[in-house]
């Protein structure tokens, strides 16, 4: 069997307290003390922020399998991804001088694969004509919201490697994750048999109010 790329951890949690961040600081990987407000926190914040999201979507993937046999493949790559953001966390705390050659991290290999998914899936879907909103089904409407929480993600991680090193493969991945979210959105959709939600610019109560008089 060959040698696994990354370092599996080895830590033992014994306290979930240490007071040691009651001032307003936190420490990264390497051990440094930072502000809780640093811009490196925040990024590696919004992507566990992400995590949490796509583990609700997954679990709900998961619900639906009984139902909707489709609905496993859904969940095994929710899971897959959110082991990849974990990857994406572990390299975002910690500063570049202290990254181990080890240490867990996202690769082009998982930016092609996002790509490979995308292109799949996208191929069986309808084409779009308007701007689609979230609904239709909570699948839909959870792997939106892991869309917008990982454009936010992206947009901090670019802040950020303006101000400091950032592996251009994780801002990649996350650009591609996002596009890749949004193309679950809607094929859970496609396989659910829920109704796509379109964006009706004259549903607006200004549009409305015409209407009426």
């Amino acid at each position: 069997m060959s040698e696994q790329p990354f370092d599996t951890p080895r830590m033992a949690i014994t306290r979930v307290y240490t007071r040691q961040g009651d001032a307003g600081e936190t420490s990264l990987a390497g051990g440094q003390r930072v502000p809780k407000d640093s811009l490196r926190i925040e990024a590696y914040g919004t992507v566990d922020e992400l995590n949490a999201f796509a583990g609700a979507a997954c679990l709900t993937a998961e619900e639906l399998s009984g139902g909707h046999p489709d609905m496993i493949q859904m969940a095994v790559i929710l899971k897959r991804v959110q082991h990849e953001l974990f990857n994406i966390g572990s390299i975002l705390a910690t500063k570049p001088e202290y990254v181990h050659p080890r240490q867990p991290r996202i690769t082009e290999a998982e930016v092609q694969l996002l790509e490979s998914e995308i292109d799949k899936m996208n191929a069986d879907l309808p084409e779009l004509r308007s701007f689609v909103l979230p609904g239709g089904c909570r699948a839909n409407v959870e792997l939106h919201i892991c869309r917008t929480v990982c454009r936010r993600a992206e947009r901090i991680c670019v802040a950020l490697a303006r101000e400091e090193e950032v592996p251009p493969e994780a801002v990649r991945y996350l650009n591609r994750l996002s596009d890749a979210f949004f193309v679950w959105s809607r094929w859970v959709s496609s396989r659910l048999g829920a109704q796509e939600v379109l964006w009706e610019p004259n549903r607006a109560a200004s549009a409305l109010a015409q209407e009426e008089e």
